[in-house]
């Protein structure tokens, strides 16, 4: 009997980990605590503040004209920015991950500029170029196309800092999956077009899904280029952001917390898809993060 405990502890396997017991338990409280100060609470906090004058109340506040303007221009902008953000990214990751071109290394920088790009930078830059004063502003008043201060320039710098978000999920899980089996359909007769839709695009299926998350939930959420470009102008140019701010400012406390919630209710959504899409499709999805 023995000799048969010391064969089993010789080959039983040694824990990865040197920390005690205590040590993790530790770790993992100060992980929970940050996550309930930082995460839980804020949430909470707004609920609590939007409801603060009753579920009456609350509801009130979407009925107001300015709240479902700004609710429908958030929308209109979403529904316009993600798709153009899902094609560039098809088309972008499509490219570099299956084929090898001159500038191919410029692209993947170039498709990481609005994470190095302060958002309020990316909008003022398009005030230069499109404003009143800017260098296309005299051609376009004559014109009369209006682009800053306006659903153009809301839409444009809206799709600025939220087009690396699909590209940056597909191209390293495209990259990870390499192109044999394109290679094999063309092989037997496919076209391009075809390989693409009957192999690619359902290899990518849940990692599109999951980037197209991410994508709609920044639009929807982008504060501080649409800021720049819209001009504020309640009922007009306001999304649910800007909505916020403006009840804020105006000390209409429980309604600015009650828009807050739709956008708090979205990262909620969002969070939650993620959650899924991350358990269906964990290994691939943690690869693509990774790189």
């Amino acid at each position: 009997m023995g000799m048969r405990e010391a064969g089993k502890a010789a080959t039983a396997p040694e824990s990865v980990t040197t920390e005690s017991r205590l040590a993790r338990a530790v770790l993992i409280a100060l992980a929970v605590l940050f996550l309930a100060i930082f995460l839980i609470l804020p949430v909470l906090v707004v609920f609590s503040e939007a409801l603060a004058k009753g579920f009456s109340f609350y509801l009130t506040t979407f009925k107001d004209a300015d709240a479902q303007a700004a609710i429908r221009l958030t929308l209109i902008v979403a529904a316009i920015a993600v798709p153009l953000n899902t094609l560039f990214g098809i088309a972008a990751s499509w490219a570099i991950a299956k084929f090898e071109f001159p500038g191919k290394s410029l692209l993947t920088t170039l498709i990481d500029l609005p994470f190095s790009i302060s958002p309020v930078i990316s909008g003022m830059i398009y005030v230069l170029l499109f404003g009143a004063q800017g260098y296309f502003g005299p051609w376009l008043t004559a014109h009369g196309v209006q682009i800053i201060f306006a659903l153009p320039g809301i839409v444009l710098a809206t799709v600025f800092v939220t087009f690396p978000f699909v590209a940056r999920e597909l191209i390293p899980l495209m990259q990870e999956q390499g192109s044999a089996d394109e290679e094999a359909a063309l092989t037997l007769g496919a076209s391009g077009f075809q390989a693409f839709l009957t192999i690619t695009l359902p290899n990518i299926a849940w990692g599109l899904l999951y980037g197209v998350l991410l994508c709609n939930a920044r639009a929807m959420g982008e504060f501080g280029a649409v800021s720049v470009v819209s001009g504020h102008i309640s009922g007009l140019t306001n999304t649910i952001p800007l909505q916020v701010e403006l009840l804020y400012n105006d000390y209409n406390f429980a309604a600015a917390f009650a828009m807050a919630s739709l956008l708090t209710l979205l990262a909620l959504v969002t969070l939650a898809a993620k959650t899924l899409l991350e358990m269906r499709y964990g290994d691939s999805l943690a690869t693509s993060s990774r790189l």
